[in-house]
């Protein structure tokens, strides 16, 4: 009934090596010379193995877990300085043939409202999600090769591309979530120019995988395993891995996933533009009660902060998942990007009440942007909708070489205040203008470089007063 594509086994997650690191880290966890050497590498920005990474994660010492978290903002700052970017999740079908047990697009999911937008209703959600603010989105999709074939993600990806808004262009950065495929369909994903290919492992632990994707394409672990190794085949720039915690232990994920990257640059020369780390969220029949491995919050900042320290020059995502409460702790310690103002239900934007019963999952910050936007103003996070370097082929190993050299800083805090001016301008509320208006009065000061700080004085003003927009560096 399904197409299972290979069960190869895959040799750059090895199950024996990943069991004697979590002994080795949890037997070494209390090593105080041992965690102190490992920080003092750390310190140098160049990342971590996934070993010493784990080490980190398990220690309990009072004093060197402060010294740990002190880390993780210090890197977060230097590296990304103030700068949040803003995107939202766009779906644009349900329909799904996979047995994923923690999922309501599960195929034996009843309940669940099954719908494909067309594309005129692709359309009005894109006027939707730009009417908010945004400028980046999150292509989602399930899995199904009939009702949601690769043309009709194709065809999507240029109906959201092409939608205009009073004549103005809408999305400019499209990053696409769609299941593991073939080569040829990543080449052609490359040629619609998407930003970032996005593929979250859900766990690592094989024998879970299996239990938690009884049937289904995605049910071959190694075939989903190595999606990202064909995606960068096929030339894709981009990439973002992520797991799912709360379906295996939190260790071994947090392993296995710093294993897969440590494999994609040793073979590309290149990891992951970015990493998410969702937690399993209540969701239309889904109990959570039956899973075992779910994280509390304290484990969950945790993994935050190693992860930023162990990856220093990748981005890391949260989305609305999480409470307000736990994403402003975690933009501390090492987030770059958030989602806001999301819906996860197929169509919701435009039109709530047929979307209804369409959800992926409830979101726990359910705030509107602008909200969101006043929210990171008073915290004093310059809030992006920068899409400059993927328009400008700054990507891929690319990106990775000037944000290692701290050059990218000389991009992205301008692009960030210029689509900030942009938002301010067109669709905050006047609170969160004003707010707006003396952040980007007092950033612009801190830029370094006479030259761009100059540009950024004149683009600004051509937005405010000539109704310019777009402009970036």
């Amino acid at each position: 009934m399904y197409d299972i594509k290979s069960k190869a086994e895959v040799d750059f997650i090895n199950d024996t090596k990943i069991k004697e690191t979590i002994d080795y880290a949890t037997k070494n966890k209390n090593n105080k010379e041992l965690i102190n050497k490992i920080l003092k590498e750390a310190e140098k920005i160049k990342g971590l193995t996934h070993s010493q990474a784990l080490l980190l994660l398990l220690c309990d010492l009072e004093e060197e877990n402060k010294k740990i978290f002190e880390l993780a903002k210090k890197i977060k700052n230097l590296i990304y300085g103030k700068r949040i970017v803003l995107f939202a999740p766009l779906y644009i079908s349900n329909y799904c043939v996979n047995g994923c047990t923690y999922c309501p697009y599960c195929y034996l999911k009843k309940t669940t409202n099954r719908r494909k937008l067309t594309q005129e209703e692709i359309e009005k959600e894109t006027i939707e999600l730009f009417k908010m603010g945004h400028k980046r989105i999150a292509l989602e999709t399930g899995e199904d090769n009939i009702n949601c074939p690769i043309e009709y993600v194709l065809e999507s990806i240029d109906t959201i591309y092409n939608t205009k808004y009073k004549e103005k262009p809408t999305i400019r950065r499209i990053n696409v979530n769609i299941a593991a495929t073939t080569v040829e369909n990543y080449k052609k994903l490359k040629e619609k120019n998407i930003g970032t290919y996005v593929l979250f492992q859900e766990t690592y632990n094989k024998k879970n995988y299996e239990k938690f994707h009884p049937f289904g394409p995605k049910s071959d672990y190694s075939y989903h395993t190595t999606a990202m190794d064909r995606a960068l085949k096929a030339g894709i720039d981009d990439i973002s891995c992520g797991v799912l915690f709360g379906l295996s232990d939190y260790k071994y994920d947090f392993t296995a996933l710093l294993m897969h990257k440590e494999h994609l640059e040793k073979v590309y020369n290149i990891g992951p533009h970015t990493i998410s780390v969702p937690r399993i969220k209540p969701a239309n029949e889904i109990d959570l009660n039956k899973f075992e491995n779910i994280i509390d919050d304290k484990t969950f900042l945790k993994i935050v902060a190693c992860f930023r320290i162990a990856v220093p020059y990748t981005g890391i995502i949260i989305s609305t998942r999480e409470t307000k409460e736990i994403r402003e702790i975690a933009l501390n310690l090492g987030v770059s990007q958030i989602s806001g103002g999301s819906l996860t239900s197929v169509g919701g934007y435009h039109n709530a009440k047929k979307a209804e019963n369409s959800k992926q999952f409830e979101t726990s910050d359910k705030r509107p942007l602008d909200e969101i936007l006043n929210w990171l103003l008073k915290l004093e996070y310059i809030p992006s909708f920068c899409t400059a370097c993927y328009r400008e082929k700054r990507v891929g190993e690319k990106f990775m070489k000037l944000s290692k050299s701290m050059q990218i800083k000389n991009f992205c805090t301008p692009n960030a205040l210029l689509t900030l001016k942009e938002y301010l301008k067109n669709f905050a509320s006047e609170e969160t203008k004003q707010i707006g208006e003396n952040l980007i009065k007092k950033e612009i000061n801190k830029i370094e470089n006479e030259e761009i700080k100059k540009n950024t004085i004149k683009f600004l003003k051509e937005i405010e007063e000539n109704e310019k927009e777009d402009i970036f560096f």
